[in-house]
This record gives C-alpha cells, sequence and structure tokens, in this order.
C-alpha cells in the first residue's frame, strides 16, 4: 500500500472487548493512519514493514497556507498567534481571560470551552490527573497512551475543569511521562480508591468552589467502573528512541505496535502527532517475522 498526504494525528476508537492477564475485560483500541485526504486502518499493519517519507513540505492544519515551520501540532505561525485553540489557556485553563473580553475568537469559545468538561484519574505512565471535553471521552485517554482512566468531577466549563485539575496537582502529577508509557503497560492502580482519597482531601476547597460557582461544579458518585483499554502492540522498545522528520525525512521499520500517537516502529518511536501538516508518503510492503 502507499498513501501520501498532509498528515493529521491518528484516528482512535474503541475495538472489541478482551479480556486482560487478571481475567479483567478490557476495551481494545483500533487506529487508523490519517494523510489528508487518505485514510488508512493501521492495525492490520502490525509486524509488516513501513517507510514514512516527509517531502519537506508542510501546511497548516487551520488555514492551509504553507509554513516552513510547523508549531503547536500543525500551525503555521498566523494562526498559533491569533487562533484560540493555540493560546496559552488551552495549556493551562484556569487563566481563561474570556470574561476578559480579551478572548481570540469569543464564538469558537463558546462552542468549546463553555460546554460540559470532565476532570478524570488516569493510568498512562503512572497516575495522573487531567481534564477533557465530556464529548471527548475516551478519544482524550486513548491519545495518552492511558490502560486505565476514571472520571470524578464534571463542571459546566473548562475554566472550572482547569482550576479543579490545579487543586488535585498539589497531589498528583497532570502530565504523562512518554517514554515509561512507552515502555509497557503501566501497573494496575485502583482509580477508585484513590478518587475518594482525593475528594476526601480536597473536599472543603471543592465546597467553597461550588459554592461560587451554584450547580457548575459536580461530583460523579456513580462512576463505579474503572474504564481499562488494551493497545496493538506486538512488543515494546526495551529502549525508547524518538524519532524525528526534522533531523530525519525518511523513517523505516517494523511496525510493533501503535500506542497514544506514537507508532512504536523496531528503530524508534514515532509521534506522529508532532508532525501534523507535514505532507507525507507512507508505504508498507512484506511481513516479518517478529
Amino acid at each position: 500500500m502507499q498513501y501520501q498526504g498532509i498528515c493529521q494525528k491518528m484516528r482512535v476508537q474503541l475495538d472489541e472487548t478482551v479480556e486482560t492477564e487478571d481475567g479483567s475485560l478490557a476495551a481494545g483500541v483500533a487506529y487508523s493512519l490519517v494523510l489528508d485526504p487518505f485514510e488508512c486502518k493501521l492495525s492490520p499493519l502490525l509486524g509488516q514493514s513501513l517507510q514514512l517519507e516527509w517531502s519537506g513540505a508542510i501546511r497548516c492544519l487551520s488555514c492551509g497556507a504553507a509554513t516552513k515551520k510547523s508549531y503547536a501540532q500543525g500551525h503555521c505561525y498566523k494562526c498559533l498567534i491569533s487562533k484560540a485553540s493555540c493560546d496559552l489557556c488551552m495549556m493551562k485553563p484556569e487563566t481563561c481571560h474570556f470574561h476578559l473580553g480579551t478572548c481570540r475568537e469569543p464564538d469558537w469559545a463558546l462552542q468549546v470551552c463553555f460546554n460540559p468538561h470532565i476532570v478524570y484519574l488516569a493510568n498512562s505512565s503512572a497516575l495522573k490527573v487531567g481534564i477533557t471535553r465530556q464529548v471527548n471521552m475516551p478519544t482524550r485517554w486513548l491519545d495518552q497512551g492511558a490502560t486505565q482512566a476514571l472520571p470524578i468531577i464534571q463542571t459546566a466549563n473548562r475554566f472550572l475543569s482547569g482550576v479543579v485539575e490545579k487543586l488535585f496537582a498539589q497531589e498528583l502529577a497532570d502530565k504523562t511521562d512518554w517514554r515509561a508509557m512507552l515502555r509497557g503497560a503501566a501497573e494496575p492502580i485502583d482509580l477508585l480508591q484513590i478518587r475518594d482519597e482525593l475528594l476526601a482531601r480536597f473536599m472543603p476547597e471543592i465546597e467553597r468552589l461550588q459554592q461560587a460557582h451554584p450547580n457548575q461544579i459536580a461530583l460523579l458518585p456513580d462512576e463505579t467502573m474503572m474504564r481499562q483499554f488494551v493497545y496493538p502492540v506486538l512488543a515494546y522498545p526495551k529502549k525508547v528512541t524518538s524519532q524525528s522528520f526534522d533531523k530525519k525525512p525518511l523513517i523505516e521499520g517494523t511496525l510493533l505496535g501503535i500506542k497514544g500517537q506514537y507508532l512504536i516502529l523496531d528503530t524508534g518511536v514515532l509521534n506522529l502527532r508532532k508532525f501534523g501538516g507535514y505532507q507525507l508518503t507512507v508505504s508498507g510492503w512484506h511481513k516479518k517475522q517478529i
């Protein structure tokens, strides 16, 4: 097979339920390679040799303009400094400045930021706290390579989810160690117990936030089932070596797995999301013995 197009983040969705080694059930994860305008399923290519080559061209995923450098996972500089999706408040929601009238794109913010968000616990490389729009579950967890996830609080908007996340970040990490995530499946964690301990620890602060923002912050006590996920991986790397089109336009190797937004090749790992907007040609051919 051969596809050429503009690279976008891989499309990810839940697949068939499988039984794990401890006898519990987990949802399988399926990936598709997206090279606009083409899309192909990646899981059937496990064990096959792949060749990915960058032409040297980059297109902004927002406006479509040619750009010499990609910013913020696929934007030109003009969009980087003008799009609300590229503003600092997307990384730090508690710094939202919509109420000051300085939002870059108020209409966009009303559609994206001012709708239900979830504060969750996840186990990717280790325990972490995170936030996502409610409509982005479970995609957000899968993009981070989480093997377990549990929603714990729902807020009315992104700003409040960021405030709660920052509160919990006093005790928990809020970032994924991508190298550890790619070394193998994380050790199972009892997220339900951790949720109960975390809420008990911060309940006074949560109640004060609820009083200040009536009916906008709700606990999720009915969430009693952890989500568990299994990724299409034949073998994890003993040493995680990152590959980059900026350093090496031609990357090739045997596809050993897919996790998060990473291709795991026998020659190194490749974060496709990082190269959004790059024009790539991807070829696959004979199957190798793993």
